[in-house]
């Protein structure tokens, strides 16, 4: 029986463990955080301290792709998010007023999504976690490095377990680095003697300000989740247990908007913008919540054609983050998961083989949404600059430009945009398929069309009150 070890007990590192566990293997996960889930949903908000993850409390959610993978590798994780009290949610609801056609399409299904705040899905992962044979998950145990085993290709170190700071040797077939953003990894494998990984890293560039906001009554989505407002960007994202949040981000080293740390300067701006004001519509649960340094970084473990290591794969962040804003990292995490599942049947015997599949699967499969991500990201950040410094906002990168604006014209392309989004799909695999393009060419070329909201003259009004 073949024993593999996760690093990280996350949602996506308890993902890829139950997923590898029902494929026979025993799965053993070591968490650094000591704490285990609460009994309850709304413990867990109140109460879970999870120190290794910085942004635990900050605004997640999670995209039709998540539940898509979750209903196909994970059976019953749906209803156990549903359980705690996540919801269902769909985009489609939220049609522009300029797509005429309302009718229904068959498939419509696959674009709802189950959502809620990290710490609630995260403790009904757990739960489902603890409930899956194969699984032990330890808690409070932090991996030091990696154990150095047989070579499986010559010259290239191979992992064959893992060596906790309590000095304890846990052995394994396989290492899965499930530790988030800020994994330690490039240290363990230079300990192991290994060449280092192809890294891409830099300051994601944006700062967030978060209110988590209650109530009876849901406030209506009437505009997309993210809406760009010269030089900010608005936030609203459903929660669970009658939860919602409004987030407010912007360049890092806009300093006259650290003012939104106060949450009557918070309310003052999202009030003066006439699609998310409503969203203030319920009693606040705490103040403003801040966050900035976030990290955009990948990293590729076959260089110049060569595993730096066997038996060892990165997952999710791990591998590679981006700007959280879109949402996409539980959803893509999940995705990646279901990669490894397939890779490590097909090659587990063969770890030289592995190593090389997994990195072609991950560049095939998962690579695309990340590299979406921050070309978004870049034009983003760009026109954000450019309403700061009072200068026109430069165009949108000219694919996704023409798309997004024949897509707020048009129900399926609309439909096409939301996969974009949900992460079923990746740009430039809808923008081959025959039927968008004929759609595109169809439809009256025009950039999409500005939100309302604050200029940056009145912006910095408000901010100053």
């Amino acid at each position: 029986m073949t024993s593999v070890v996760v690093c990280g007990g996350g949602v996506v590192g308890l993902g890829a463990a139950m997923m590898l566990a029902r494929d026979g293997h025993q799965v053993t996960v070591l968490e650094s955080d000591p704490d285990g889930a609460p009994a309850t949903p709304r413990a867990a908000w109140d109460g879970w301290s999870r120190a290794g993850v910085a942004q635990f409390r900050q605004p997640h959610t999670l995209l039709s792709r998540f539940r898509a993978v979750a209903d196909e590798e994970l059976p019953g994780l749906t209803g156990r998010l549903l359980d705690a009290g996540c919801i269902w949610v769909d985009r489609l609801t939220a049609m522009p007023p300029s797509v005429p056609d309302r009718a229904p399409r068959p498939g419509d299904e696959r674009l709802r999504a189950v959502t809620g705040r990290r710490p609630v899905v995260e403790s009904a992962v757990a739960a489902a976690a603890e409930d899956t044979p194969g699984v032990t998950v330890r808690r409070g145990v932090r991996v030091a490095g990696l154990l150095d085993g047989t070579p499986a290709l010559d010259g290239v170190p191979h992992a064959a377990g893992v060596r906790t700071t309590t000095g304890e040797d846990v052995r394994a077939d396989l290492v899965v680095d499930a530790t988030g953003r800020r994994s330690p990894s490039t240290d363990w494998l230079a300990d192991l003697g290994a060449r280092p990984p192809a890294t891409r890293a830099q300051d994601s560039g944006f700062v967030y300000y978060t209110r988590y906001l209650t109530g009876p009554r849901r406030p209506a989505a009437i505009a997309p989740p993210v809406c760009p407002l010269g030089s900010i960007s608005l936030l609203t994202l459903d929660g669970d247990d009658d939860t919602w949040s409004v987030t407010v981000f912007a360049q890092s080293g806009d300093a006259p908007l650290k003012a939104l740390r106060v949450p009557e300067v918070f309310d003052r701006v999202v009030g003066a913008c006439p699609l998310q004001a409503h969203w203030l519509d319920g009693e606040p649960l705490d103040g403003v919540l801040a966050m900035a340094g976030g990290l955009d970084c990948s990293r590729r473990f076959v260089v110049d054609g060569r595993p730096v290591v066997t038996g060892f794969a990165a997952v999710g962040d791990a591998w590679a983050c981006t700007n959280p804003s879109a949402g996409r990292g539980l959803s893509v995490g999940l995705l990646h998961a279901a990669v490894l599942r397939r890779v490590v049947a097909a090659h587990l015997d063969r770890p030289a083989e592995l190593a090389e599949a997994w990195d072609e699967e991950t560049g095939r499969t998962v690579a695309p949404f990340v590299e979406d991500q921050l070309v978004e990201d870049r034009a983003r950040l760009a026109g954000m600059a450019a309403a700061r410094d009072g200068r026109p906002a430069p165009p949108p990168p000219s694919a996704l430009g023409a798309f997004l604006g024949a897509a707020v014209q048009d129900a399926d392309l609309f439909r096409a945009m939301l996969e974009y989004r949900l992460c079923m799909a990746p740009l430039a695999e809808l923008l081959a398929r025959p039927a968008v393009q004929e759609r595109m060419a169809a439809a009256e070329p025009r950039p999409p069309s500005p939100f309302p909201g604050p200029d940056r003259a009145q912006l910095l009004e408000l901010l100053a009150g």
